[in-house]
């Protein structure tokens, strides 16, 4: 980046630093070809940290279950509105949904019992299941957003369950293997940096310890460094590689559940937290852990993302850093919009289709987007749009807001000819209210310029 932008990003990391009195802080922007910016302050074993400096993550693990959950979905191997129990049998949350438990939803008790397990050594999913009595159930089903890291363990066993392999194994080879994200670990590897507790009246240090969370690990576990995650930061912005279909990673960034009012700035998707702060949308997630904490969030609308990883236990102001370090990259140096080029295929057939419809007197452009896509959006005011996706049986599926999941269908008379569009019994036609289509209640006889 420009010396001018990076200068403005190292002084907001210095800041926050020296102010916050982190052992160590490390940050980056990240962009659609990856970390275009790093900085760090503080020292690590007396030596500054750069972008290959591991950092324990916390709960930022918990975007790693998430996608492993929604391969399994895109196989067909379990659907989201299942009940943990016909997966994972026997558990006292066996009736919530694996998107409740996604989404946070499920009303499931935050914690695992027994000693907090973020400070003790956990044990094996028998031992926690056995745990969980009624007691674990703290709220109804879809009532409101209760952080559950117990939910994200039983994820983690359903992972493993149907893979066959350990919840660990599965991140390895599905996950990290394909992104090449080889500095992603469930344990420090040098270089890396301690956890550090900062008393709150004096400038000194107390370690903290980083235990085996067990059956708890896929809620927190993992280490990783700026490199990595930066890969990461790209495949929750939508640059999913093989891992997974750029669809259902909108799917994930979507709102399930907001945690906030009139005017939402914080909520949850399917294993991804939300926010929202001056316009812009951003997805990802923080963590926590004793001794550190991260944040990951991107803004997939601009393609802007930012890291912030310091292995101090609390009092560091991680979301409001990643806030600011998208902030002052967009502001100095905005991205420029992707490059608009013509259609590679174009089907005369749907061609014909483009062009003004109409659902009653309101204007629609029904307009033909690459590969088949549609787009209907409305001409005047604010109304229902959407992008359709060819379902490959001549009906599209909507992508977008209210007709997410409608079918539209392109309705033909007896000689072959385009009579209307259906799109969940919206019925569209050429002309406001076309007498000759199947317009529900019918079309008064007397049409146009009729008072009465």
């Amino acid at each position: 980046m420009l010396p001018s932008t990076e200068l403005a990003l190292l002084r907001r990391v210095a800041h926050e630093q020296a102010t916050c009195r982190a052992p160590s802080l490390v940050a980056a922007v990240v962009r659609e070809g990856g970390l275009v910016w790093s900085g760090a302050r503080g020292r690590v074993d007396g030596e500054v940290p750069g972008p290959d400096t591991q950092y324990r993550i916390g709960s930022i693990t918990k975007t790693f279950t998430a996608v492993l959950v929604m391969r399994l979905r895109d196989e067909g191997k379990l659907d989201l509105n299942d009940p943990l129990d016909k997966h994972v049998p026997g558990t006292v949350m066996g009736e919530r949904t694996l998107a409740q438990l996604l989404s946070h939803t499920g009303g499931v008790t935050s914690e695992s019992p027994g000693v907090f397990w973020e400070r003790a050594p956990g044990a094996d999913w028998a031992a926690l299941q056995a745990s969980l009595g009624p007691e674990a159930l703290v709220l109804r089903a879809g009532s409101k957003l209760h952080y559950s890291n117990v939910g994200y363990g039983a994820l983690g066993e359903l992972v493993s369950r149907h893979r066959g392999m350990s919840w660990l194994d599965a991140v390895n080879q599905e996950l990290l293997a394909p992104l090449e994200m080889t500095r992603t670990t469930p344990h420090p590897v040098a270089p890396h940096a301690l956890g550090w507790a900062v008393h709150p009246h004096a400038d000194v240090l107390l370690p903290e310890p980083t235990p085996d969370a067990g059956a708890m690990a896929p809620a927190g576990q993992l280490w990783s460094t700026l490199n990595d995650l930066s890969r990461w930061l790209r495949l929750i912005a939508g640059d999913t590689g093989d891992v997974l279909h750029p669809d259902t990673m909108a799917e994930m960034r979507a709102p399930v559940m907001v945690d906030d009012g009139d005017h939402w700035t914080a909520g949850f998707g399917l294993g991804l937290q939300l926010a929202r702060d001056s316009g812009r949308r951003m997805a990802g997630h923080t963590g926590s852990m004793p001794g550190f904490l991260a944040c990951a969030l991107t803004d997939a609308a601009s393609g802007t993302g930012s890291l912030v990883l310091t292995n101090a236990t609390a009092g560091v102001g991680i979301v409001g850093l990643s806030y600011d370090l998208m902030k002052i990259a967009d502001d100095m140096e905005p991205e420029l919009p992707t490059e608009w080029a013509p259609a590679t295929t174009v089907n005369k057939d749907l061609l014909d289709l483009t062009g003004a419809w109409y659902w009653g007197p309101a204007m629609y452009q029904l307009r033909l987007l690459d590969h088949a896509w549609l787009e209907l959006v409305p001409i005047q005011g604010a109304s229902r749009a959407s992008r359709f996706r060819p379902a490959g049986d001549g009906t599209w599926t909507g992508l977008d807001a209210y007709y997410a999941g409608e079918t539209l269908k392109v309705v033909r008379d007896e000689h072959g000819e385009v009579s209307h569009l259906d799109l969940a019994t919206f019925i569209f036609t050429r002309r406001p209210y076309e007498p000759a289509g199947p317009i529900p209640g019918g079309v008064d006889p007397h049409g146009w310029g009729t008072r009465r």
